[in-house]
């Protein structure tokens, strides 16, 4: 039995090395935790959430909900594990972090083709690899990924605050979904003008944590995983257009809508913990706690976790890589997750999947197995491997990287819903000729 090394246990090694051990293949899968932790990582597990519990949304006519109805349909584990685990988030997909990652450990380790190696691994091995050792890949492993790829690419990432629901100000507070979609799952944090104002000033006054000094010359935040300080030193309403947008949603108490709203999410599926939604930041923990204890209902708030930010690598893929995730000119090397320019969990995850499925087809001497383009999956791939090189940045699943439709649908949902339908009849052609 051919052996096969992915390397990294997050969300997209994990469902490499599932579809290779699927296909019959024995499969060494390396994770350096709990011998070393990256500065984002603090549990054991495999497959850990660090930046959010969420998965976006379930709607098929949406991009995010589209793409996990194509990872469903090519055998992933990762939504699996995702809906055992899932907790009330209106209508997106949310789940409890540790129960998540300990179904996707236990899956894995249950495998009979995969053995799990506690190693820091220091260097691509020569054996058939898939490297996805992440966006905070360091160290030696790091510098023969620079040996063999060139130089790399980097952007900072940013993960929000997690507070204590039994320390709420329950009479500041009201539960509702925004435009009545799904249940009332989402805590709503209502701000009048004055109270908004204050917190603005408040914000972007705020000190905010030192970046290490060869981290200087490199800062570019991605727009998609802002620090809230930096969106709200866009403009006073930078964030009332953003995650404190108040349309949809009437505070109970007022009978109106308010003029700003913070929203927090379950962490758990018992609801003792809360995160705050777009909340990402780099002020210093101090700061945090002082400057976001301003928003009603905080006053009082036990915080579990503070936010944090740190620098992500990814790679030059549009000259590196192929659409079916190798690594141009090297045959059995192929990378995965967000290093390959995928931006979010499922995103990262999806690239896992057709790297470890190209993988095998690789090995068992079949044609790679390249998504049309109509598919999200295929869009992404085809992304990362074409986009222009000049200024290439990450990219998350969205509508705006399908080919139009042959037809103009003037409607929003009813066009969204046009392009899910088309990808998911393109993708069952295409697997069913595929064989």
């Amino acid at each position: 039995m051919t052996c096969v090394t992915v390397v990294g246990g997050g969300l997209a090694g994990c469902e490499a090395a599932w579809q290779l051990a699927e296909a019959g293949f024995s499969v060494r899968l390396q994770e350096m935790k709990p011998l070393k932790y990256t500065p984002a990582h603090h549990y054991e597990g495999l497959a850990e959430l660090v930046c959010s519990n969420s998965l976006k949304a379930n709607r098929i006519n949406s991009a995010a909900g589209l793409l996990k109805a194509e990872m469903t349909c090519l055998g992933s584990l990762l939504t699996q594990c995702a809906k055992k685990s899932a907790v009330p988030a209106g209508g997106a997909l949310a789940v409890d972090r540790k129960q998540f990652s300990d179904l996707v450990t236990k899956a894995v380790r249950s495998h009979p083709n995969i053995t799990l190696e506690t190693t820091v691994a220091e260097e691509i091995p020569d054996t058939p690899v898939i490297v996805a050792t992440g966006p905070l890949t360091d160290g030696k492993m790091a510098w023969d990924i620079e040996r063999r790829c060139g130089s790399r690419l980097s952007f900072f990432d940013a993960a929000a605050p997690i507070v204590s629901f039994e320390s709420l100000d329950k009479e500041k507070i009201f539960f509702a979904a925004r435009y009545g979609r799904g249940d009332a799952d989402y805590i709503n944090c209502p701000m009048n003008r004055e109270e908004y104002e204050a917190f603005y000033e408040a914000l972007i006054t705020a000190e905010r944590a030192e970046l290490h000094e060869c981290d200087k010359s490199f800062f570019r935040v991605y727009e998609g995983c802002m620090p809230i300080e930096v969106l709200a030193s866009r403009g006073k309403d930078t964030m009332r257009f953003g995650p404190l947008k108040p349309v949809g949603l009437t505070d109970p108490r007022t009978g109106h809508r308010p003029w700003a709203v913070v929203q927090l999410r379950k962490e758990t599926q018992e609801g003792t913990m809360y995160n705050l939604v777009g909340f990402q930041t780099n002020l210093k923990f101090p700061e945090q706690k002082r400057v976001f204890s301003m928003i009603p209902g905080l006053q009082h708030a036990d915080f579990y976790r503070y936010g944090v930010m740190h620098r992500n690598f990814f790679l030059d893929s549009p000259r590196l890589l192929n659409a079916d995730y190798s690594l141009r000119g090297a045959e059995y090397v192929y990378f995965a997750g967000q290093m390959t320019g995928v931006e979010g969990y499922m995103e990262s995850a999806a690239s896992g999947i057709l790297a470890g499925k190209n993988l095998a087809r690789k090995l068992q001497g079949k044609p790679p197995m390249i998504l049309p383009r109509e598919t999200m999956m295929g869009a992404l791939a085809a992304y990362i491997s074409s986009a222009p090189t000049e200024n290439f940045q990450p990219m998350g699943a969205n509508m705006g990287i399908l080919p139009d439709l042959p037809e103009r649908i003037r409607g929003k949902q009813e066009k969204y819903q046009a392009y899910a339908d088309r990808a998911l009849a393109v993708l069952d052609s295409y697997l069913q000729k595929l064989g």
